[in-house]
């Protein structure tokens, strides 16, 4: 097998050979052409994953999976935060604590979006992983979180409050900024999607256990003072509490240790979770060859690489990449699906629904939709595509937002509660649409979309933008809401059209291929077009391979 991978014919408008040496932390010499002769190109790939697919279901990929689960928790601490605040919001106890209208104003909007401003501050020192590295990122991140929670969860005035808030955001930002850029790293390319995807699902998780924390502490504990909502704010240091005793017992990015001179360490790792185990398989000498390939000439980082942003900007692959990486980043923010999550009790005020428990069941419900279309959504992504899956999800949330304008304006100028009764259902509708083919992709697609050396700093940029797409929309949400009502959805449903035409036009796919495969992508003229045109020459490898194989089609 491994003979006639070797004498795959290659397309020469299609190599992406990495033909450099480089050097280990001794000094020696490693010549990459000597790793077993394995050639590396896109078809190259494919052709092994088309004749000689490892088992998804061995036992190195169910540690693998194990690790990934560990590492989801991160993300609930978003999920947590967005649908805690937005349930407490609707607790008469806490609002009359602090002293904060029960329709919201100014102040409200500062709550929910100092986490945004904490978030933007974290996001710049994301760098520190290529300094120390992903794991220990996480660690310090998800300990800072777990202060965090008891600092809110002790404040006895809003000022502490909100301070509390700053502090648990700003190291929540480098818990879940490292985790997917850690899991895009360790995950092999054709699982990607699903593995590294399955991450912010957990977003829906932690909306879950907020949202019913809230409702059940409300539910018994009404009378019992401020119980009702301090005992959910002390809830959201556990996962990251788990995460931050577990995730030093876990391997370093392959590809953060190549870069430190720790070679055998990454092959180890690669063979273990890529292979099942077997050393020989060609999957191993390709992504190294690769992985080589990608640190010749690049230094290892210092501190002092804090404030130089060049390689994000050096060529123009890499300003190609970092305009996706922004793009997305807004866009996963400023879909009208944050006004939605943090202000959903708020808005069924709007349309008539005043009942507290009601509307704490309403927000469990959306967050469990959520989570249910996220899971399908995250292995659809391994599917049907990034391009494909994003745009349609745009196209359907354009829809839905439209009806629940029309709904919502019905209500407000008619009266008609059927009209109100659909605003509901699209609201419903229009997260579940989002969960499918946003969710999965939130901080994965623009960790994607950058080249090794660029992914740290881009992750930075990520956290940044969606910050600032955050803060705008959480704090001018209330405001919005309530001096001109349904027709802030109508804004949302221009803006996700234009998002639609720019995904078109712009968005590479990046299914089914190494990260360091991507790198030949984004030199292309057109690297949108070129990915296209690369995932129809894949398909006729594996047809081809197949049917040589003997394997019907």
């Amino acid at each position: 097998m491994a003979d006639q991978l070797r004498d795959t014919r290659i397309s020469p408008a299609s190599k992406a050979r990495l033909s450099h040496d480089t050097m280990d932390k001794h000094g020696q010499h490693v010549a990459l052409d000597d790793i077993d002769g394995v050639e590396p190109s896109l078809e190259t790939y494919t052709a092994i994953m088309a004749t000689n697919k490892p088992n998804p279901r061995g036992p190195g990929y169910i540690k693998l999976y194990l690790l990934a689960g560990m590492v989801f928790l991160c993300s609930t601490m978003n999920g947590f935060d967005s649908s805690l605040m937005g349930s407490i919001n609707a607790l008469p106890n806490y609002t009359g604590y602090f002293g904060l209208p029960s329709d919201g104003n100014a102040s409200t909007g500062i709550v929910f979006a100092i986490f945004q401003v904490g978030q933007m501050c974290g996001a710049l020192f994301i760098w520190m992983t290529d300094w120390y590295g992903r794991t220990w990122h996480i660690f310090f991140g998800c300990l800072g979180v777990c202060i965090g929670t008891i600092i809110t969860a002790l404040a006895t005035n809003l000022p502490m409050f909100i301070g509390g808030r700053f502090f648990l955001s700003f190291f929540a930002t480098c818990a879940h900024t490292a985790a997917p850029l850690y899991l895009v790293e360790i995950s092999p390319a054709a699982y990607r999607g699903t593995i590294a995807g399955a991450y912010n699902t957990f977003y829906n998780v932690g909306s879950i256990l907020a949202t019913s924390s809230v409702y059940a502490c409300h539910l018994h504990l009404a009378d019992r003072g401020d119980l009702d909502w301090r005992i959910p704010l002390w809830l959201q240091m556990v996962c990251p509490g788990m995460v931050c005793f577990f995730i030093k017992f876990f391997p370093e990015s392959p590809r953060y240790l190549i870069a430190n001179d720790r070679h055998e360490k990454a092959r180890e790792i690669i063979t273990k979770y890529h292979t099942n185990g077997d050393p020989n398989h060609p999957l191993v000498a390709l992504q190294m060859k690769e992985m080589l390939g990608t640190v010749q000439g690049v230094p290892k980082a210092t501190w002092k690489d804090l404030l130089d942003v060049r390689v994000l900007v050096e060529t123009r692959s890499s300003r190609y990449r970092l305009m996706l990486n922004v793009a997305f980043s807004w866009f996963g923010q400023f879909s009208g699906n944050n006004i939605i999550s943090y202000y959903l009790p708020l808005m069924l005020n709007g349309i008539g629904i005043t009942d507290t428990n009601t509307k704490l069941i309403l927000n469990i419900v959306y967050s469990v939709i959520g989570w249910i279309f996220s899971v399908g959504g995250a292995r659809l992504h391994d599917v049907v595509g990034r391009r494909k899956m994003l745009m349609g999800s745009t196209f359907g949330m354009t829809i839905c937002l439209a009806l629940v304008a029309a709904g919502a304006a019905g209500k407000v100028e008619y009266g008609n509660s059927a009209a109100a009764t659909m605003s509901i259902v699209f609201i419903f509708l229009f997260g579940a649409v989002f969960a499918t083919g946003y969710t999965p992709m939130q901080p994965i697609y623009p960790a994607e979309v950058v080249s090794n050396k660029m992914r740290a700093k881009a992750m930075g940029t990520f956290k940044l933008t969606a910050g600032a797409a955050g803060f705008l929309n959480t704090f001018v949400g209330p405001i919005a809401l309530s001096s001109i009502g349904y027709w802030f959805y109508v804004f949302f449903v221009f803006w996700d059209t234009f998002e639609l035409a720019f995904m078109y036009f712009f968005f590479v796919e990046t299914k089914g291929m190494t990260l360091e495969e991507l790198d030949a992508i984004f030199e292309a003229r057109n690297p949108r077009k070129a990915s296209v045109e690369a995932k129809k020459m894949q398909k006729r490898i594996i047809k081809d391979e197949r049917a040589t194989e003997g394997v019907k089609v």
